[in-house]
């Protein structure tokens, strides 16, 4: 590493403007991180950032910003001739209110008792069907054994049917009416009226009633904290109101747990819920939790411990008794831990079942024959439905070489990513062109706008052998985002049962998934599909509640293979040092690794900007659009927003003419909580504004700009996961310091593919993070939920 000679310019005076972090207090076992102010840390960050692995971040945040992460935008809807389609945003929203209706029959399935063949389909279930009219003397409906109608299929993939979807809207859009009388309630109250359409949106028709039965229900809106609540509470309710009225206790019990999930917790201990109740002010937290649960709001789980490894000396009479095996009591919302019962049932299922025989074992003991942990993945997906790979981005080789020997076998092999640049960087390695390799990146991802460099124009589909499912040869391997593949918007459709039309399915960036995105992608699977979840463990774990990726590792399930290809370069060996505790110096003779001290924020983020304005493109050769700037919060004297407007006025300075936006400003664009796309503005006009975005244009409403849309020249670590750059500068202000992880420094690090710049202002904090500061943990139920689904020579 080296001192870059390049930016020896005297530093300005020190900035003086911060940004408040709001002291909120930490609940339970700081994993109740307030919705609108993260626990800890002294930099801001959104509750929705919990939506962005906020609580991971560790900084702090406004309850504005809650909402803004928290919002989905709406896409560009390209209409479909047969059928019109929901934007990608939109697609992906009804897909997910379609998993929660399914997880509340699921329940209430569960509650009532079970009919004898309930549980069958197809033509077994139509069998039954038939039997039962016969004897009971009714005239069956229908043939059992005759054939459904030929549904609608899609002519790039003749073998599947493109289910139709409504015409594009927002499919949660409460009604004016609802909308207006919430309004007036809110104004009674003294609460924001600008609340209005986000309370009708929680809670739906009766919205107003409901409010003035219960003005805590008010802490179902992102960003509203119990005090506010408590505030509008004593305006409704006069004399009525006091701190141990029960419906104060649930509300404040829902709403620390979906502080916690935040947080990333699928449920929380029941002793952790109750001191977080005592501090947020509930005279009896014990009676609040059993009102919670009496009403039905969470859910109440027993999970047993495992025995300690060292016997317990008992006596004689001790040993007469029946022990009690002891049990660890977890309290959580419905809505994840149904998720994660979900997610237990589908892995089991594929863990327990036999692949589908596709391919001859002559051909998957050939391609098995390849050298390395690449033939050792490939003989493990042949006789295995889950197969678990990990390494670096260099590994990504390895599944590569599985989904093309796959497809020669015939099988309908794909590969979904978690972000749009993630699919194009994979989708040119499966085409072998290499074009995703450190030594060739693909730039910035925003740089495919108008006006961006030439070598990084659009590429053209037709010349690139891309389809429209997603980029990849037509009769090979093919390439999608997993919020695509889920929603329906690309990818390979699903066949007449609903299940996706796929034999092999790569996930790539899997320590990103989350426990709703992982169950609804467990039950899309077909039967006999092979599922390969393909990450690097030591990256910032998903955005959204659970642990899915490190979990299963941990358990032990299912085969799983550590692929042994380094990441070459001064980089990639500085990462791989990080990954194991150890911040090692390597030599970098081409300046790709430039350490850049700093002695404040205020010169954090003039250094910065020379950076990426200077430095970096007369020094390394990387213009600034290829670069990206991480830095750990969105607030404080050198977070995001700090150094976005800094950069703005450097590189792209504007009026800020359409909602503080002008044409060519780089953009983070969140369609829905957890997901960031990097983009630039094209123009704006009455639809909304307009953005060229990785993965093609989408138009932003005007209603939808401030909370989806942010300046991206410069984005949080959770935000960067899923996508890398030519050049990153990562910058570590000295308020920041209590925000850094090995996970963090790792993630951001690894982000560069060719150059990285470390402007470093914490001192020993840096190393100290790297060895003894491991990810935060997080309380899931998924490992006690396999075991006794798993076998146990598992």
């Amino acid at each position: 590493m080296s001192t870059d000679p390049e930016t020896t310019e005297t530093s300005p005076s020190e900035d003086t403007g911060t940004d408040a972090a709001g002291g909120a207090e930490e609940a339970g076992t700081d994993v109740t991180s307030d919705a609108g102010e993260g626990a800890g840390g002294t930099g801001e960050e959104t509750a929705a950032e919990g939506a962005e692995g906020a609580a991971a971040e560790d900084t702090e945040s406004t309850g504005e910003d809650a909402a803004a992460e928290g919002a989905d935008g709406t896409g560009d809807a390209k209409a479909d001739a047969a059928a019109p389609e929901l934007s990608e945003a939109a697609a992906e929203l009804l897909a997910q209110r379609l998993e929660r209706e399914r997880i509340e029959r699921r329940k209430a399935e569960k509650a009532g008792p079970i009919a004898a063949g309930t549980k069958l389909s197809g033509t077994a279930a139509d069998l039954l069907a038939a039997v039962r009219a016969v004897e009971s003397g009714e005239k069956p409906v229908t043939t059992p054994f005759a054939e459904p109608d030929p549904a609608p299929r899609r002519s790039a993939t003749p073998e599947a049917v493109r289910r139709p979807q409504p015409v594009a809207a927002d499919p949660g859009a409460p009604a004016t009416e609802t909308v207006e009388s919430v309004r007036r309630v809110l104004a009674e109250g003294g609460a924001p009226e600008t609340l209005a359409a986000q309370v009708a949106a929680a809670l739906g028709e009766g919205a107003d009633d409901q409010l003035r039965e219960d003005p805590w229900q008010l802490l179902r809106v992102p960003g509203v904290r119990p005090e506010q609540a408590d505030g509008f509470a004593r305006a409704l309710l006069g004399d009525e109101c006091a701190p141990d009225d029960e419906r104060r206790g649930r509300a404040v019990t829902t709403w620390l747990l979906e502080q916690a999930a935040l947080a990333g917790h699928t449920a929380l201990e029941a002793s952790a819920l109750t001191a977080a109740l005592a501090k947020q002010g509930v005279p009896d937290p014990d009676a609040a939790t059993q009102s919670a649960i009496a009403e039905g709001e969470v859910l109440v789980f027993q999970d047993a411990l495992d025995e300690p490894a060292v016997p317990v000396q008992r006596t004689d009479e001790e040993t007469e008794e029946v022990q009690e095996r002891p049990v660890r009591v977890l309290i959580g919302l419905e809505r994840y831990t149904l998720a994660e019962e979900s997610l237990a049932d589908g892995l089991a299922k594929l863990i327990n079942s036999v692949p589908k025989e596709d391919g001859s074992a002559a051909d998957w003991e050939q391609a098995g024959a390849a050298k390395g942990s690449t033939g050792e993945l490939i003989r493990a997906v042949a006789g295995h439905g889950l197969v678990l790979h990990t390494g670096g981005e260099a590994s990504l080789e390895e599944p590569a070489a599985l989904l093309r020997a796959a497809a020669g076998f015939g099988l309908r092999a794909w590969a979904a990513a978690h972000s749009p640049v993630g699919r194009d960087r994979f989708a040119a390695l499966l085409a072998g062109s290499g074009a995703g390799s450190a030594s060739d990146g693909p730039g910035d991802p925003a740089s495919t706008a108008p006006g961006g460099p030439a070598h990084d124009a659009p590429r053209d589909p037709a010349t690139e052998g891309s389809t429209p499912d997603g980029p990849g040869s037509a009769d090979g391997p093919r390439a999608t985002t997993l919020a695509g593949l889920l929603s329906g918007a690309e990818g390979p459709g699903r066949d007449a049962d609903g299940a996706l039309d796929l034999d092999l399915l790569v996930v790539l960036d899997a320590p990103q998934l989350d426990v709703e995105t992982a169950a609804l992608l467990s039950e899309s699977l077909p039967d006999g599909a092979r599922l390969v979840l393909a990450g690097d463990p030591a990256v910032l774990w998903s955005a959204g509640p659970g642990r899915v990726f490190a979990d299963l590792l941990a358990s032990k399930a299912c085969p799983q293979v550590v692929s042994r290809r380094p990441d070459l370069g001064p980089v990639g060996e500085l990462v791989s040092g990080i990954g194991i505790g150890e911040l090692n110096q390597v030599e970098a003779p081409g300046k790709e690794v430039v350490i850049v001290p700093v002695r404040d924020a205020g010169e954090a983020v003039h250094r910065t900007v020379q950076l990426v304005a200077d430095s970096v493109p007369r020094v390394i050769g990387v213009p600034s659009e290829q670069t990206v700037v991480i830095t750990p919060g969105h607030g404080g004297a050198a977070g995001t927003r700090a150094l976005n407007v800094a950069l703005k006025e450097r590189l792209n300075p504007g009026p800020g003419r359409f909602g503080g936006f002008d044409p060519g400003d780089r953009i983070a664009y969140s369609p829905t909580p957890g997901r960031t796309i990097p983009g630039r503005v094209v123009n704006a006009d009455a639809e909304g504004l307009h953005l060229a975005c990785a993965g093609g244009p989408v138009v932003v409403p005007k209603e939808r700009v401030e909370q989806a849309v942010r300046h991206g020249w410069a984005l949080t670590a959770h935000q960067a996961v899923g996508t890398r750059w030519p050049a990153v500068v990562a910058v570590l202000p000295g308020d920041a310091a209590q925000a850094l992880s090995r996970p963090w420094v790792y993630t951001a690090f690894s982000r560069a593919d060719r150059h990285l710049s470390v402007v470093h202002g914490v001192d020993q904090a840096l190393p100290r993070a790297v060895a003894e500061v491991p990810a935060k943990p997080r309380t899931t139920r998924l490992p006690v939920l396999l075991r006794p689904q798993v076998p146990a020579e598992a």
